[in-house]
């Protein structure tokens, strides 16, 4: 067998092979690209011979990527390494704290020669599930933005445009984005009559209680307020009509990947059971499909895939000292997409309301209760995709006294 270390750059990549005694064979710096790949398929050929690709072991610290494919493509085993994990295991070797590409693709095979057994290889996933998960990924990246502009906008309009914040409880609003874009200053929008602002809010989509909200958009447009210097009112002016322009940029395009991830969703073999998951609409039910992927083979059991979401707790033990404690290293996309899930559930599913009142009154906070039970929502889904049945309210929470289901969790 052959074990390769492969310390990726955003240029090049550093490879180390090795046999399996763990003599280097061949160390080299390869560019990212046809070029790369086509020189690292030529080393492996040179001493594996006629032998299987399937002997090639891959150490990599990313699990994504036209390189990554192409490895996969290939027939070699491949090992997504967290470097966390590479970061610990090269301690064992360099305790100087000494670094380098180098060193780090030795490093990678070092692990897989020795310790592959306590990873996973890379899943296989379908390329339905990928595309899931890229647009699942855009989607949350445009919100997170779309967030980060609206505080932005909010903190300019604290300056000079008090009246604007009480007219508009969300600044990213349809409503508040239609009158900013033609009031940007605080002169402008005491001069907005009915009608302009009415004109506004129809343009956004606005279809009912027009009046109503008029009357109090003017209304609080014209209440009094310090007055910042002209000068710095029209600068400021300009930086709000440039912030609601992006805004409004943002809420088109998220509205457009929207349309393309349901679309792909809906493609999928097993959207009919992750839609029927208690908590699950089709932005989360993506978001956890694209998170998990769909190789059958990825998670050995329940446990495994709780352990990989997150949700399961983590112990620490020493002696007489023992504390259980929630993961901290995690997938965060997946995690709060899991927690979201479990705090809807409360409403979409008895049988989950209970199992959350229950830890409430054996004394866990809302978090930490939540936590459990999108543990155990975890586990549902497991056994829902191993059996290929959708969600069943009776199956999934039996009649017993839930009370005594939660001293087993």
């Amino acid at each position: 067998m052959l074990f390769v270390g492969d310390g990726w750059a955003e240029a090049h990549h550093d490879v180390e092979i090795q046999d399996e005694a763990g003599r280097r064979l061949v160390r080299r710096r390869l560019p990212e690209g046809v070029a790369g790949i086509a020189a690292l398929h030529a080393l492996v050929a040179e001493h594996l011979g006629d032998g299987d690709p399937t002997e090639v072991v891959v150490g990599i610290e990313t699990d994504r990527g036209p390189w990554v494919q192409a490895l996969i493509a290939a027939g070699y085993q491949l090992y997504a390494l967290n470097p966390m994990s590479v970061a610990r295991y090269r301690e064992r070797h360099v305790v100087s704290g000494a670094k380098s590409d180098a060193r780090d693709a030795k490093v990678l095979a070092d692990l897989v020669r020795t310790d592959r057994h306590q990873h996973r290889s890379v899943a296989g996933d379908s390329d339905l599930a990928e595309a899931v998960k890229v647009l699942a990924r855009t989607h949350q990246n445009l919100v997170w933005l779309r967030q980060r502009q609206a505080n932005a906008l909010r903190s300019a309009l604290r300056e000079f445009y008090p009246a604007a914040l009480v007219a508009f409880e969300q600044t990213s609003g349809r409503d508040a984005l239609a009158v900013l874009s033609i009031a940007a200053t605080p002169t402008q929008g005491r001069a907005l009559s009915k009608a302009k602002i009415a004109a506004a809010l129809r343009r956004a989509g606005r279809q009912r209680n027009i009046d109503t909200r008029v009357a109090h958009i003017q209304a609080a447009l014209r209440t009094d307020q310090l007055q910042a210097r002209p000068a710095v009112e029209t600068a400021f002016g300009h930086t709000v009509t440039a912030l609601v322009g992006v805004l409004v940029e943002l809420a088109r395009q998220i509205e457009t990947i929207e349309g393309e991830l349901d679309a792909h969703f809906d493609q999928h073999p097993d959207v009919a059971i992750y839609r029927s998951q208690p908590g699950l609409g089709p932005l989360l039910g993506a978001r956890v499909l694209g998170e998990f992927g769909d190789d059958t083979n990825r998670y050995a059991d329940a446990k495994s895939r709780r352990n990989y979401a997150a949700t399961s707790p983590i112990t620490r033990a020493s002696g007489t000292r023992r504390v259980v404690l929630a993961r901290y290293t995690a997938n965060k996309r997946l995690r709060d997409a899991l927690y979201l899930q479990a705090f809807t559930a409360l409403t979409a599913s008895p049988g989950a309301r209970a199992y959350y009142d229950a830890h409430r009154a054996r004394g866990a906070t809302h978090h930490q209760a939540l936590r459990t039970l999108a543990n155990r929502l975890v586990g549902i889904l497991h056994g829902c995709l191993r059996h290929q049945t959708p969600y069943n309210e009776t199956t999934a929470w039996p009649t017993t006294n839930i009370a005594d289901q939660t001293a087993l969790t």
